[in-house]
């Protein structure tokens, strides 16, 4: 087992519900495709995206780390 693996037994129940929601997750995109291929990107978000990555380059704003992006959605998804 590597460093940083842990046992399904030292889980917690939030940790396996995250783990399941990927899983699914995971399975959907496999079986019905990615409802959002082909889609694109408004101008104004896409501006939006690079400013943002600008500040964060330059310091003047601080990202959100993924780790924590992740368990918010895991938490909204399973609020609906």
């Amino acid at each position: 087992m590597k460093k940083n693996e842990k046992k399904v037994t030292e889980l917690t129940v939030e940790e396996l519900k995250i783990i399941l929601d990927d899983i699914i997750d995971e399975k959907m995109l496999e079986w019905f495709g990615d409802p959002d291929e082909g889609l694109e990107l408004k101008p104004q978000v896409i501006r939006e995206i690079r400013a943002t990555m600008r500040r964060i380059r330059e310091g003047t704003e601080e990202g959100i780390p993924l780790e924590e992006v992740m368990k918010d959605i895991a938490k909204k998804k399973r609020k609906e």
